[in-house]
């Protein structure tokens, strides 16, 4: 189990953390309730007009201060993720910490391009006029953040909204609460000013406040079930929401693929974290032609996989949310009932812990759960097709659209392919890493969300546009003003030249337009 909700003498509720490990008590935590989140989003709303007003340098300063932070203490907060998750230490400090430095880095060179006023065009038909687009914060943030990589899917969300100068309040997840902790203590550390950041422990009831409250955005990642939820809640206000929610991702792997790569590939890809990842390998798509080899290289691949504690060298740890193992059992079983070929794992680990085998199921068919339903656990579904264009076919006929990947020796066919599957981000010859990529807009289509962020729509996603257009005073009227009497024939004119390309019948329509109200303006009529 691990967590478990009690309520203290004082009639606090709180819940209890236990380790996904051996199922030892790691802590007990308060729920915050809707007062607490009311009396949060309301220090947020009194900071950001400061936190605002502060210059892209200033706020990057606090961000300096973060980086450093992590590289002093980066050990020990691998440590603290992986007692909270699980998780191998090298997946703490290699998908957890190393990537928030690296999106700091990339942001503090690209923001002042990406959130700096920016001067259009001129428009034929606005002469005298010039026109800008700027962006402001959208206010108060309202972050809600998952358990399966706890640090990462708070902190980049944070800081891209920090950036362009709104405040955020934080609701971790109830399920890792030690890295909750361990993200109030690093924006403290960093001295950010009081109320910029606040971080709210909680379970379901505290999330339902937070959309709830007087925020203006919600960002949440999470399930499909949950972000419906948190959707409806924002459109009783109704205010903007992002939604970064499931996956069934699709690897296809063609006749000439590089088949040790791809299978090394597909099994890092389906086990990276326990394969707790919205953008794990759940469907493996693979060409008849080389499905048997292809299949072997996988199977030994999976045997080679340790499974065990942070601390004892393993790849793979235990499932973090006791929960999923229910989830992961039962598409296994769905699976083997309906004629799935378990071909390696396929239960879970005797002893303590939420372990459960890395499993290799062959034979999968579109009717199993396994196939349909995102499992979110060690789970290498593997499909047998005729050529690409079935995998293609196969990938896209799904209600998820997150990541996808191709593998084949032709990069031109490769593209080729990605450009056809219906999701955020599609890789070749590789997988997962391009989530890392700063510079990379990542979020889903279909029922994996919408939104995006990384990259300079990172950013965006937490501002609002303004367009702004200067005019000059050189005349006393514009030509499409009051009053209409005697302008029909020339702005028809200008209108017919305009739709028939004819600029020089627009142009002159439109200068006889100035000289008609030049005259009328100087006549006073």
């Amino acid at each position: 189990m691990t967590v478990q909700a009690t309520v203290t003498d004082d009639s606090r509720e709180t819940f209890d953390k236990f380790s996904p490990v051996d199922g030892r008590k790691l802590g007990t935590y308060e729920i915050s309730t809707a007062s607490d989140v009311e009396a949060a989003v309301a220090r947020a709303r009194e900071a950001a007009p400061r936190w605002r007003d502060l210059s892209l340098d200033q706020r990057f300063s606090y961000f300096d201060r973060i980086r450093e932070i992590i590289r002093r203490e980066g050990e020990r907060y691998a440590q603290q993720i992986s007692e909270d998750t699980g998780k191998p230490l090298v997946d703490s400090l290699m998908t957890e910490l190393m990537s928030i430095p690296l999106f700091i880095d990339y942001y503090e060179k690209e923001a002042p391009k990406a959130l700096k006023r920016r001067r259009l065009m001129p428009q034929l038909l606005f002469p005298g006029k010039t026109s800008y687009i700027e962006y402001f914060p959208k206010g108060v943030v309202g972050i809600i953040s998952p358990w399966n990589f706890p640090f990462q899917l708070a902190v980049i969300p944070m800081i891209s909204a920090l950036i362009g100068g709104n405040t955020v309040v934080l609701k971790p997840s109830e399920v890792t609460p030690i890295t909750g902790e361990l993200i109030r203590e690093l924006f403290e550390e960093a001295s950010f000013p009081k109320g910029v950041v606040e971080v709210l422990q909680g379970d379901g009831s505290t999330g339902a406040a937070l959309t709830g409250s007087d925020v203006d955005m919600i960002f949440f990642t999470g399930s499909v079930a949950t972000g419906r939820k948190v959707m409806a809640a924002a459109a009783e206000k109704p205010i903007p929401v992002e939604l970064e929610l499931g996956g069934k991702d699709a690897m296809i792997v063609c006749e000439d693929a590089h088949l040790e790569r791809a299978a090394r590939a597909a099994v890092w890809g389906g086990f990276l974290n326990c394969g707790q990842m919205c953008v794990s390998v759940e469907r493996l798509f693979v060409v008849e032609s080389i499905y048997d080899e292809f299949v072997e290289l996988v199977r030994e691949e999976v045997a080679r996989l340790r499974v065990g504690a942070p601390d004892e060298g393993s790849d793979m740890g235990p499932l973090t949310f006791s929960g999923q193992l229910g989830v992961v059992a039962r598409h296994v079983e769905d699976a083997r009932e309906k004629g799935a070929t378990i071909a390696a794992g396929g239960k879970s680990k005797e002893g303590p812990g939420q372990f459960f085998e890395p499993t290799l199921v062959l034979d999968v068919t579109t009717d199993m759960e396994i196939y349909r339903e995102e499992t979110f656990g060690p789970v290498l579904p593997v499909i047998k097709v005729a050529d690409d264009e079935e995998a293609i076919r196969m990938a896209n006929d799904h209600k998820y659209g997150l990541t996808g990947s191709v593998w084949t020796g032709d990069k031109k066919r490769g593209i080729e392919l990605a450009s056809r599957m219906e999701s955020g981000q599609t890789s070749v010859n590789d997988l997962v890493t391009s989530v890392g990529n700063p510079a990379l807009p990542f979020g889903g289509v279909k029922q994996s969300g919408f939104g995006r962020y990384h990259g300079h729509e990172g950013l965006y996603s937490f501002m609002h546009q303004k367009a702004i257009m200067v005019s000059g005073d050189f005349m006393s009227v514009e030509p499409f003003w009051f009053p209409y009497a005697a302008k029909y024939p020339t702005v028809f004119r200008t209108f017919k030249g305009l739709l028939g390309g004819n600029m020089v019948t627009a142009l002159k329509g439109f200068w006889d337009m100035i000289q008609m109200t030049r005259n009328r303006a100087g006549t006073g009529e």
